[in-house]
């Protein structure tokens, strides 16, 4: 039986469509930088792909900074728009957001996962203005934070807002400008296209300074030549996102949580659709998740940033589970789902926990 894919937080599978624009861009000699006709060909195709993902997100097209990834776009966002600012991160960022500048100071989380709005806003009324960071959802656990409350907060205290919505886009509504952030940052293989294009989406009117140069590309935010086939996909897979798709996994992820009888991680809090972090105390997370493997349903441990270990998921230790941090899964089902998904896991989860005794 093929194995069922349930790692979508680390990497969604890739969507046809995209796959036909790489194939596509690949047949394209030229560089969007050069002024021939076939410059000007890749050129068309580049500034459709901005358009596109602008018009999706809620921002302009000349606000759409192409990057390598969102690991990429978060540097930048830090980089440029935290100079002269303190750097405010929840504790439960990804490494990206966490490693990418010294100095950052953290913000607690409360046990649910979602961001202490108070002890927040005691540290932005602190100090001098702010850049505050922030995930729209946990990639571990798909806790959403309280965006609603905080992008009003840091306006009242001059502070500027940098999301890092990777896991939210397409799977929940996401718009730039409705939700009040100054800068969004987007991957492409995280809502199924492919790995090595992402994005930094800015206010209108907001200053970014480059992290590296190079030629000038990007309106002088981001040197170097882009990767036309790796955007076109990205864009082809923008244009391909369904919300409905999340009501169908909301309803797997539920059927899962029912009968797994295992402890959700962040239960009690809004989260993504699509995943669940099961905890077995007692069971390290390794041992289940090649169990499981065996069985053959890949699910992870965390994630999928620290070159193939599994340790205990400092996540789960800043929402204060201890010991039990290194004891969760991560199950998180793909757009393309199968409707059997929940019960093939099930079965092998079944029988992972009757041989681990728990």
């Amino acid at each position: 039986m093929t194995p069922l894919y349930l790692d979508a937080n680390a990497t969604e599978p890739l969507r046809p469509a995209a796959r036909e624009a790489v194939l596509a861009a690949l047949d394209l000699l030229g560089n969007p930088s050069s002024v021939h006709a076939a410059g000007r060909a890749a050129r068309q195709m580049l500034e459709q792909a901005r358009r596109r993902i602008a018009e999706r997100f809620g921002t302009s097209p000349q606000e759409v900074v192409f990057t390598s990834g969102a690991t990429e776009a978060n540097a930048l966002a830090l980089h440029s728009l935290g100079q002269r600012r303190r750097i405010l991160a929840g504790a439960t960022e990804h490494p990206a957001i966490l490693r990418a500048v010294p100095g950052i100071v953290t913000v607690p989380v409360l046990p649910d996962g979602q961001v202490d709005v108070a002890a927040l806003a005691a540290a932005l009324a602190e100090g001098p203005p702010a850049l505050v960071c922030l995930m729209a959802a946990n990639n571990e656990t798909g806790v959403l934070h309280p965006l609603e409350e905080i992008a009003p907060l840091c306006r009242k205290h001059d502070a500027l807002l940098h999301v890092d919505a990777v896991q939210v886009a397409g799977r929940l509504p996401l718009d730039l400008a409705a939700l009040g952030a100054d800068s969004l940052a987007l991957s492409a293989h995280k809502l199924g296209g492919p790995k090595g294009a992402g994005a930094l989406l800015l206010r209108r009117g907001l200053d970014l300074s480059a992290l590296f140069t190079g030629g000038g590309q990007e309106r002088g935010r981001r040197g170097g030549t882009e990767a036309l086939p790796a955007i076109a996909g990205f864009a082809a897979a923008v244009a391909e996102l369904d919300l409905a798709e999340g009501q169908k996994l909301a309803a797997l992820r539920d059927g899962i949580e029912e009968g797994a009888r295992a402890i959700v991680v962040g239960a009690g809090a809004p989260r993504l659709p699509n995943t669940s972090c099961l905890l077995l105390p007692g069971a390290p997370a390794e041992t289940q998740v090649i169990a499981l493997d065996l069985a053959g349903v890949q699910v992870s441990a965390g994630a999928a940033c620290s070159s193939g270990k599994v340790t205990a998921s400092p996540v789960l230790q800043a929402m204060g589970l201890g010991a039990d941090a290194g004891c969760a899964i991560r199950v998180s089902l793909p757009w393309n789902a199968p409707p059997d998904a929940a019960q093939r896991f099930l079965t092998a989860y079944a029988e992972m926990r009757r041989r681990l005794g728990c």
